[in-house]
């Protein structure tokens, strides 16, 4: 965007033909998504194709699934009651086994894996192995990713023998670890049969990807090697949305389209569902077709290019910057696309709309002001809002009111620039917030930790074509170290130049640390950007800014790559950047963009800094805490 002028969304029809930036990013955004989407479930013959035998172990019926549906990476931790399981991985053409350091990071890695291509998996061992794995899966499930727990359990013959086996409770009771995994998953199977498993995996597998929520399947182990026809591979799964309600769809549309002729401040608010849900190419078109400024929540972060003439910027309630708070508050109609209204991502409950035209898109419902359109599904509405019929009958309408003529003006974006003079001042989270667009490029995957990090990011303006990675629902502290590695692996098979960039508080690298030498194992590239300011910042903020509780001890960072490295030498770069001067020596350094090593920059920060808005929003939670909140 142009640095030099404001914003006026005052352009006609659905594209202007004087704006260079109106469509040049949507190309590849598409093709990423084809990468993305191209199942091997749509091969005609899949057992022919592959040359698979004639038949197949019920193992391998689960890995070549999941291949099917582009998942090519397994995460997880071996133990005895899924061992003959993982020899089936490496049976399927195609897939590896990742490996792990726990089983924690595992989910971890299969929910950032899943954040770039819809589904991972992660393989895990009965009782402890799945238990450690839990706090992952719950995210997942908050968060609206989709993934598969699988659990290699003992054999049937064990359990109905009540048999007090290793890594039970010692009372004979195998159900009892898969019940605590009822409440965080969309499902929980556990196969009992040759017969009736196939049938049970694929429902599993279709649940998963189309709420994108977790899944949960228990395989004992004397199934695993039982054999069926390998041609049972050639049923295509149904991955399609079931469709909507016909009349309700167009009872809605119509509504939509009432409401548009009576607005004159009419704005979209995209949050998080409308990337977990596959919608952020539709919300583009609908965006680029309507020209209404375009919002995003902290959640929806990424699901906009921010390059994109109607990127407005990003909405936080009371939090926001005041021109973005005055347009949304202002709106006289909104048209919001995926939410979800957690304490973080609305400024602590502080959205404030003046308006009742509220227009809703979920997963599987819609509203408009207090009507609720059940199972009326938004991916299939906005494909029909921008069909060529409907697309033409908006453009009629907002040309008929004139909407073009009446300008909103959005603040132009002022580019970061670094001054020339040698500037020694120590680095803070305002300057490093506010300037670090100059350190990332187009289509960076940008992974940001809970606290100073999913906080400051949002300073950040993003090149055209970045994804945006974090855990504000969740907000379980370390996840960010396996969703780097989940995301790194899952890049590189479908567009290996892209980059990940990883920014993580040193509070939170502690607790899941181990999961770098798996990147290096598997010689991934990120860049870890390590926020040193020696403790829990945002636990300093909400209570006890001085007790010994919220420091951690500090490492020596610098080392961590090394040490990790082991007896192979592979290539790594660590730096240190404590100051201004530092900061633009990084951001100068042609080499350092070059995404050919696994690197570890240290940023030293001042232990009581933090991002403007992070004091605030910690500020509103102890007082929660506490019972004192308004």
């Amino acid at each position: 965007m142009s640095s030099d002028s404001p914003v006026n969304f005052n352009s006609q029809g659905s594209k202007n033909e004087n704006d260079p930036n109106d469509n040049k990013n949507n190309v590849n955004n598409e093709s990423f998504d084809q990468l993305i989407n191209n199942h091997a479930y749509n091969i005609h013959d899949y057992a022919t194709e592959f040359k698979l035998p004639e038949k197949i172990t019920l193992g391998r019926y689960i890995f070549e699934r999941l291949k099917q549906l582009n998942v090519t990476t397994i995460f997880g931790v071996p133990g005895d009651f899924n061992l003959t399981l993982l020899d089936k991985v490496n049976e399927v053409k195609g897939l590896r086994w990742a490996g792990n350091a726990n089983e924690l990071n595992a989910s971890y890695a299969a929910d950032g894996y899943s954040r770039i291509k819809r589904m991972g998996c992660l393989v895990t061992t009965f009782g402890v192995g799945e238990l450690s794995a839990i706090n992952g899966v719950a995210g997942a499930y908050a968060e609206h990713v989709g993934l598969v727990h699988i659990v290699g359990v003992p054999s049937l013959r064990s359990q109905s023998n009540h048999l007090l086996l290793h890594h039970s409770l010692g009372n004979g009771d195998f159900h009892v670890f898969e019940k605590m995994s009822k409440d965080i998953t969309k499902s929980t199977i556990v196969l009992h049969d040759l017969n009736h498993s196939p049938g049970a995996i694929d429902e599993a597998f279709r649940e998963a990807f189309l709420s994108q929520r977790p899944v949960y399947i228990a395989i004992p182990t004397d199934l695993v090697d039982l054999t069926l026809p390998s041609t049972y591979l050639n049923k295509k799964l149904d991955l399609s949305l079931p469709l909507n309600d016909t009349e309700a769809e167009a009872e809605f549309i119509n509504n939509v389209f009432n409401l548009v002729k009576k607005c004159e401040n009419p704005i979209i608010l995209v949050d998080a569902c409308c990337s977990r849900h596959s919608c952020v190419s539709l919300t583009r078109q609908f965006s680029d077709l309507t020209k209404f400024p375009t919002f995003v929540t902290p959640m929806g972060k990424g699901s906009v290019d921010e390059t994109n003439p109607r990127f407005s910027g990003v909405y936080v309630g009371k939090y926001s910057p005041d021109y973005v708070k005055n347009i949304v508050e202002s709106a006289d109609l909104i048209f919001s696309i995926g939410s979800l209204l957690s304490d973080f991502n609305t400024g602590a409950f502080t959205y404030s709309y003046k308006t009742k035209n509220l227009v809703e898109f979920h997963s599987d419902y819609c509203k408009i002001k207090h009507a609720f359109y059940t199972n009326l599904r938004m991916e299939h509405v906005l494909k029909r809002l921008v069909t060529k019929e409907n697309s033409s009958k908006m453009l009629e309408i907002l040309k008929e009111k004139d909407y073009y003529s009446k300008n909103t003006t959005i603040p132009p974006y002022i580019t970061p620039k670094l001054d020339t003079k040698k500037n020694d001042k120590e680095l803070t989270h305002s300057f490093l917030w506010d300037h670090l667009s100059l350190i990332l490029r187009e289509k960076d995957i940008i992974i940001t930790e809970t606290g100073t990090s999913s906080f400051g990011i949002l300073q950040t303006r993003f090149p055209s074509q970045c994804i945006g990675i974090s855990q504000i629902l969740y907000g379980s502290i370390g996840y960010t170290v396996g969703a780097c590695l989940g995301a790194s692996m899952a890049i590189e098979e479908v567009e290996p130049e892209r980059r990940v960039l990883l920014f993580i508080g040193d509070g939170s690298l502690q607790l899941t640390v181990q999961e770098i030498s798996t990147m290096i194992k598997w010689n991934l590239n990120p860049y870890l950007f390590v926020l040193n300011n020696r403790g829990y910042t945002i636990e300093r903020l909400i209570h006890g800014k001085t007790e010994k509780y919220n420091d951690v001890e500090n490492w020596d960072y610098l080392s961590i790559l090394k040490t990790f490295n082991g007896n192979v030498e592979k290539k790594y770069e660590t730096k240190r950047i404590a100051t201004v001067e530092d900061f633009k020596e990084l951001a100068k350094d042609k080499d350092f963009a070059k995404n050919d090593k696994i690197r570890l920059i240290e940023v030293i920060l001042d232990k009581d800094d933090a991002p403007t808005n992070l004091v605030h929003q910690a500020t509103e939670t102890a007082a929660t805490n506490s019972g004192t909140s308004k």
